[in-house]
Formats: C-alpha cells, sequence, structure tokens
C-alpha cells in the first residue's frame, strides 16, 4: 500500500520562517499602546497572608492598575481538584504563588511598583518531604489531610503469591523533579476590541481549555473569549494549563488596553509545573523458573502546593507501574500528596516515565540476582496475545515478544559477552 503522509519525510510548512527568524511566537505580539504586566511573588513556602497594602504602587507614575487574589471573581482553578489560586487570597503555599501583580507603562515601571506593594504574612510550617506530609499530625496545607488521592489496584491474591514464591526482592526507587526548561518562556497578551470581547494570544499548548479556565475563573461567558496559540517556542506538557492568561485578561478589561505579561527565566523555575519526583516501593515474589507471580507496589507522588495535572498523571502510573509482565497477584497503592514545593503538572510521559524507570530497574536487579539473562527474563514474564493487564483488560495484536527479540538482536544483546550485550 503507497501511502501519501506516512513513511515519508515532509517539510514543516514554517520552516522556512522558522529558520530565517520570521516566526512569530507569543511574546512577539506588541502595540503602541501596551502596558506591561509584573507579578510580586511570595516571600515565603507557606504561610497566611494577613493583609495587603498596594496604594503606594498605584501611586506611582505609570502605573495602571493593581490586582490581587480579591479580584479575581472566582479564584480557584485546577483539572480534577479546582484548588489552585489564579493569585494567592488568604495563603501562599510555595514560592512561585502570586500575591499581587500590577500593569505598567514599561516593565521598569512595573518592577519598581512590586517593590512598592507591602504585604504582612504570618509564616505556617513548611513541609518538603511526602513522607513527612503523609503523617497522621503533619500540618495541613490544604484542608483534610495532605493525601491529595488514594489510588489502588487489586487483582488476585498477593499475599498467597508471595507465600507460594520461591525469591522475594523488594526495590525502593526514587526518581527526581524536572522542571521543563522549554526555551520560550510563558508568555500572554489579552486585548479587548470594539465589541468587548477578550482575544488572548498565549504560549499555550491547549487554547480551549484555556479559554474555558479563562471563561471559569473570570466568571465571562466563552462567547466572549478567544484563545490563539502561535508557535509555541517548547512545551512538553508545562504549557498545559492556565497561568498568566487570566491575570492579563483580568488587566485588560480594567484598562481598556492590551497587557502582555511574560516569565522572567527565573519565574520559569519557580512558579511553572515540573514533574512529579516519584518514590516507587517495589517487592516483587519469583518462583525458581523465573516466573513473577506476585508483586505490591507502592508509589508516593508529589504533589507539591496543588494538585494540577498530578492525579490524572498518577492514573496512568497506577496502570503502568507493574510493567509489561504478566503477574497474577498485583496489589498497587499510589498516593498524591501535598508539599509546600513546586507544583507537579503535566510532562512528556505523563506518569509513565518514572514508573517505567522504576520497574525495569527492579526487573534487571531480579535478573541478576537469579543469574538469568535480563532479555530471557523479560520474554519468561511479558505479556502474550490474550493475556490480561493489571486491570483486567484483555490485550490482543500483542507482538511484545517479536519486539523485544529485534530489539535485542539490533543491540547484538549477548555478543560482546556470556552475561549480555
Amino acid at each position: 500500500m503507497q501511502f501519501n503522509v506516512i513513511g515519508k519525510e515532509l517539510p514543516r510548512h514554517d520552516v522556512n520562517r522558522q529558520v530565517m527568524g520570521k516566526l512569530k511566537f507569543s511574546a512577539d505580539m506588541d502595540s503602541s499602546d501596551m502596558l506591561y504586566a509584573k507579578a510580586l511573588r511570595s516571600e515565603y513556602a507557606h504561610a497566611e497572608i494577613v493583609s495587603i497594602d498596594t496604594s503606594r504602587a498605584e501611586e506611582l507614575n505609570g502605573v495602571k492598575a493593581v490586582i490581587t487574589g480579591k479580584d479575581i471573581p472566582h479564584n480557584a482553578f485546577g483539572f480534577t481538584h479546582k484548588e489552585q489560586p489564579v493569585i494567592a487570597e488568604d495563603r501562599v503555599r510555595y514560592p512561585g504563588d502570586p500575591v499581587a501583580v500590577v500593569a505598567a507603562e514599561t516593565e521598569e515601571i512595573a518592577e519598581e511598583a512590586l517593590g512598592l506593594i507591602e504585604v504582612e504574612y504570618e509564616e505556617l510550617p513548611v513541609i518538603t518531604d511526602p513522607y513527612e506530609a503523609m503523617e497522621e499530625d503533619a500540618f495541613p496545607i490544604h484542608g483534610g489531610g495532605n493525601v491529595a488521592s488514594h489510588l489502588k489496584i487489586r487483582k488476585g491474591d498477593v499475599e498467597a503469591g508471595f507465600k507460594d514464591a520461591d525469591y522475594i526482592f523488594e526495590d525502593t526507587i526514587k526518581t527526581p523533579m524536572v522542571e521543563h526548561a522549554h526555551i520560550e518562556p510563558h508568555a500572554a497578551t489579552a486585548v479587548v476590541d470594539e465589541d468587548d470581547r477578550l482575544k488572548v494570544v498565549a504560549s499555550v499548548q491547549r487554547p480551549f481549555l484555556c479559554a474555558a479556565d479563562i471563561s471559569k475563573t473570570l466568571k465571562l461567558p466563552m462567547s466572549r473569549i478567544r484563545v490563539i496559540a502561535p508557535a509555541i517556542g517548547g512545551g512538553f506538557g508545562g504549557k498545559n494549563e492556565i497561568t498568566i492568561e487570566p491575570i492579563v485578561s483580568l488587566l485588560a478589561l480594567k484598562t481598556g488596553r492590551p497587557v502582555r505579561m511574560e516569565y522572567t527565566r527565573e519565574e520559569e523555575f519557580i512558579a511553572s509545573t515540573v514533574r512529579h519526583p516519584y518514590i516507587i516501593e517495589y517487592k516483587t515474589g519469583v518462583n525458581r523458573d523465573g516466573k513473577m507471580i506476585a508483586r505490591q507496589a507502592k508509589i508516593i507522588s508529589n504533589s507539591g502546593a496543588y494538585v494540577s495535572w498530578g492525579e490524572s498523571t498518577l492514573t496512568k502510573a497506577l496502570i503502568h507501574c507493574c510493567g509489561p509482565y504478566q503477574i497474577p497477584n498485583l496489589r498497587v497503592d499510589c498516593y498524591l500528596v501535598y508539599t509546600n514545593t513546586s507544583v507537579g503538572g503535566a510532562m512528556r510521559g505523563f506518569g509513565v516515565t518514572q514508573v517505567g524507570f522504576g520497574y525495569e530497574n527492579h526487573t534487571d536487579a531480579i535478573a541478576r540476582a537469579l543469574d538469568i539473562d535480563p532479555v530471557k527474563f523479560r520474554e519468561n514474564n511479558i505479556y502474550e496475545e490474550n493475556c490480561k493487564n493489571a486491570t483486567g483488560q484483555t490485550l490482543h495484536n500483542v507482538t511484545l515478544s517479536k519486539v523485544l527479540k529485534k530489539a535485542a538482536e539490533m543491540a547484538e544483546w549477548g555478543e560482546a559477552d556470556e552475561g549480555g550485550g
């Protein structure tokens, strides 16, 4: 069969503009009457906001508007747990929380105005370790305890499987927090047109989701909002949700002028979402013939100050954390835990990256301990046609065995020495 696109090397439609430097990004949008917005961020990782005095900033020549959390009509958003404020109002939960935003004639004036805003805080206990956050007497970062979600899988009888196993192996594997580090920082410009509709040009990966969140947080009908996503200088999941878009929208509505806001590189590291750090605990029972018969897995996901996309990410980790292996007895518990650290959000791989690293390292450790070639050990345990996965789904068109053999062949596995390639 001949294809027009599949298997063909086709040029990108925007390649000429890219290499000539003519491609327009969100921060390239400009106009003669543009205002520039800057955010004042929390001095503390965890504190109550006692008072905010913006009067001196408002009096500064060139300042056109100052907003705080009290100006946001519905000051909460999030994919599953709608608990993250657009601008912190009563409490800050990590240093990335904004507490006030200034719109001014120039970025320099906006920066100067930030220094004139007086915020009184009352410090609260700071928790950065998810184990500590899970303790019964831990200080609550949000009401109702610090475990935002507990997801689980139960399949077969794990305790019976461990009793029947000839060997039991245990591992704890940790993966780090990762910043997306896209070249283009978050940037957005909002303009109110002659029909009182918002046009928001933003570096976002999901423009319709962004428009929906602007609608909810500012209590505006979707018919008044249009979000345009021009060329994006990298996203990788880090531009999956709103950050500054409701802020510039509200400022544009208040001032009647175009408003642009762009993160500095420092703000990207302080205020943008990150890949969730995971702690993964494995316990696996194996027979003498190299068959895995029972596995217990526990994942502790550091969600940071808010949930963001953490539950969605952890759901995928839950399903995949035992690997592509036929293990009849499974017990999996996954915990999404609040801490006073950077917010864990969407990032390429969406939770499967962390657990893939975890279960394959655990698998290698088992194979080495049993003195079985790691490829042969996997061949003895991987999914086959019509088998069931961890959640009970019957799998069809399974080609994993062929892929594994081809990969070993291409890697010349076993040819370097008798112990493996």
